[in-house]
């Protein structure tokens, strides 16, 4: 599951937040929450989580883009760049 050694019950997430905050503003270290035994929540701080989102999003685009190379749906450099100067020619016209 998790490689994080901050694991703690959600009893000990209710008596001591304030202090859990305070380690993970310092140290960035997650804490897994615990109810009956098993994993219930992740705490992450917040600059971590934004961190996680943007890999999140760069794995879906280069997913997506591999799935455009496999279906053929590719340019070549030349392509792109007679493209782009196109697009500029356009704007400034």
């Amino acid at each position: 599951m998790s490689k994080t050694t901050n694991i703690k019950p959600i009893s000990y997430f209710k008596a001591h937040a304030s202090e859990m905050l305070d380690t993970l503003r310092e140290t960035s270290a997650p804490y897994v929450i615990t109810q009956n035994g098993e994993a219930a929540a992740i705490l992450v701080d917040p600059v971590e989580y934004d961190r996680m989102l943007e890999a999140i999003e760069m794995l879906k685009l280069i997913r997506q883009g591999e799935s455009e190379i496999r279906k053929g749906q590719v340019l070549s450099v030349d392509a792109v760049r007679k493209r782009i100067q196109s697009a500029r020619r356009k704007r400034k016209a």
